[in-house]
């Protein structure tokens, strides 16, 4: 394990890994990672890499329909990889260990137009199937109104969720008390674990974007901030609950997108607590950094940052906005990993 990866899981920080590549997995386990995470864009990436070509085949060969085949790759990759995170998950006694499996994003696909009723029923169903016999497995469900409305039931049917997407920290509320009624209605809350994904990058690049007028003091860290006062918030609600397990959020997004700023910018700005799910390349620059990391979550933004956010940052608008390319993002890669697999369907007819 590298020294600088090595400071970082000794403040505190849990290690997850933004992929379940098998290749990423295995390297991302020697330098201290203890859970992993997939969506869509991960597996529709991993198959368009190649590798995959015999197992398509035989699950074609089995009958199975482009979208059956799609979820049991997705269903596969999600299992090896909790395999290899089974002996962290026993160690810690459910603490870590996790890998996210995350339910369709066509569900919110304008295209399929369905009702927030059905989507909500198709959540809690998918939810309770993919989530059955997989004890290190926990199930994305997205911050959306339908997602919201499913995580009640999930919770009070013992399934362990990440719920993902939160950009506000109304977002959060709505989605931690939800959970939370669910959880109350299970008979023990022994097992009971939870966690948030707190969006980071996509808010910078939004108010740089969108708020030019933001001082340059404040431009690039209102997602750190707004991740820093969530961060607080779950900690204040969790703390009086006097449970066995950690209920954490998630530091998701934390790639950087611009090229002027290091690569570990948002590591080093929440390091500390909590789980921070890195993409390869981010933990791979972290590995080689050489930086030795202290505990920063809980040390907040400058009172100037803090009241140029407030004054500036419509939190309403800036979900608006980013929901709607959140959704984007998953809907995309799922459609093209559909296209995959009917091409791959295409050429075996052909032969």
């Amino acid at each position: 394990m590298t020294n600088a990866l090595q400071s970082l899981i000794d403040t505190g920080t849990k290690l997850y890994l933004d992929s379940v590549a098998p290749d990423e997995v295995d390297k991302n386990l020697a330098w201290g990672a203890v859970g992993a995470t997939s969506n869509p864009a991960i597996i529709s990436a991993i198959v368009k890499r190649g590798g995959l070509d015999h197992v398509i085949e035989l699950l074609i060969a089995d009958g199975l329909d482009d979208k059956a085949v799609a979820w049991r790759l997705t269903d596969n990759l999600v299992s090896d990889a909790e395999k290899k995170f089974a002996s962290i998950h026993t160690a810690t006694e459910g603490n870590a260990g996790w890998v996210s499996f995350e339910l369709d994003p066509l569900l919110e696909d304008a295209e399929v137009a369905l009702s927030n009723q059905d989507r909500t029923a198709s959540y809690i169903e998918l939810g309770k199937h993919f989530s059955s016999g997989h004890p290190n497995r926990m199930i994305k469900v997205p911050a959306t109104a339908a997602g919201i409305d499913a995580l009640e039931e999930l919770a009070a049917a013992g399934v362990t969720l990440n719920v993902t997407l939160i950009f506000t920290a109304e977002q959060y509320t709505e989605a931690r008390d939800a959970v939370w009624r669910g959880a109350q209605r299970r008979s023990n809350l022994t097992d009971f674990k939870s966690v948030y994904s707190i969006f980071i990058s996509r808010i910078d690049i939004y108010t740089e974007q969108e708020i030019q007028d933001l001082l340059p003091a404040a431009q690039g860290h209102v997602g750190i901030l707004n991740a820093k006062r969530v961060w607080q918030a779950n900690q204040d609600f969790w703390n009086t609950k006097g449970l066995r397990l950690e209920q954490e959020l998630i530091f998701a997004s934390t790639g950087t997108k611009k090229p002027s700023d290091p690569a570990w910018k948002y590591v080093e700005a929440l390091a500390g607590s909590d789980i921070q799910t890195n993409p390869p390349e981010t933990n791979e620059a972290v590995a080689s950094s050489g930086i030795e990391f202290g505990r920063t979550v809980d040390i907040m933004p400058t009172v100037e940052i803090q009241q140029e956010t407030d004054t500036k940052v419509d939190m309403q608008a800036m979900h608006d906005v980013l929901m709607k390319q959140g959704v984007e993002k998953f809907v995309k890669p799922q459609r093209a990993l559909l296209s995959l697999i009917a091409k791959k369907r295409s050429e075996l007819t052909q032969n």
